[in-house]
């Protein structure tokens, strides 16, 4: 990993940190880990905020820095480390690291619980050229409205504020990751399960509304802590990609 450089400094002084109550959204209970009940059971003290709400919280600092550029061009990769809880107070916040690729900023996600970060954003100002699915296993392909949960206030019904979004008519990018967990949810895990990583790609804005058509394979399982598959997903409108992703989740836990 190369040291910050004179660019770095300037993209750091356009991001700045974001504080946040995290909180579920209804939709998620469908998973028992969201529920205090289901998270109490898998041996957590609380309902376990979904990863796709902490994603969508670490989106705040590059839109509010970046606008529509990011929404339609960017990306990054999510890794959680350790749960966010219901009623934690999420400090998202630039760190100044270069990331392992050279080219962009650490987000990390912070509470006060003692063993910090939560989660880590690596974020591309520019995100990466779409590439073609690897080989694996055909998943069942399904077509969805994006609007409503699917739509521009999906952070915005979790408390982000800043309505970027909104205002403009066009898909939130923590959407993608929740396509994903939908996929994993309909077609892949067992029981209690966690989203663990996700490297979100940008190839376009997504306008409030339009059907798209989502594409998905698993490309590797394997197991630990529990048993694990990771996919690749592409989200298309019109035949074009606006989203891909390769997404990552614990489908049953040990």
């Amino acid at each position: 990993m190369r040291g910050t450089t004179a660019c770095d400094d300037r993209a750091m002084t356009e991001l700045a940190t974001w504080t946040v109550t995290a909180r579920n959204l209804p939709e998620h209970a469908r998973n028992p880990i969201h529920t205090d009940a289901g998270a109490q059971a898998a041996g957590f003290p609380r309902a376990l905020v979904a990863g796709v709400t902490t994603y969508a919280y670490l989106c705040h600092p590059p839109m509010a820095a970046w606008g529509l550029e990011w929404v339609a061009n960017g990306g990054g990769e999510v890794r959680f480390r350790r749960p966010v809880f219901d009623g934690d107070t999420l400090r998202c916040t630039p760190t100044g690291t270069v990331n392992s690729m050279g080219d962009g900023i650490i987000i990390e996600a912070r509470t006060d619980e003692p063993e910090q970060p939560r989660a880590v954003f690596a974020v591309r100002r520019h995100g990466e050229a779409l590439e073609d699915m690897r080989a694996g296993e055909d998943l069942e392909s399904f077509a969805v409205v994006l609007d409503g949960d699917l739509g521009a206030d999906y952070a915005g019904r979790a408390g982000d504020d800043l309505g970027l979004c909104e205002r403009h008519g066009v898909v939130h990018p923590g959407v993608w990751p929740a396509l994903g967990n939908q996929i994993m949810h309909t077609q892949l895990v067992r029981g209690a399960w966690i989203h663990t990583r996700s490297i979100v790609r940008h190839h376009s804005l997504a306008p409030v509304g339009a059907t798209a058509e989502v594409r998905s394979r698993v490309v590797r399982r394997f197991t630990a802590h529990g048993e694990r598959a990771v996919i690749d997903v592409h989200i298309a409108i019109d035949s074009a990609v606006v989203a891909s992703m390769e997404h990552e989740a614990i489908i049953e836990l040990p």
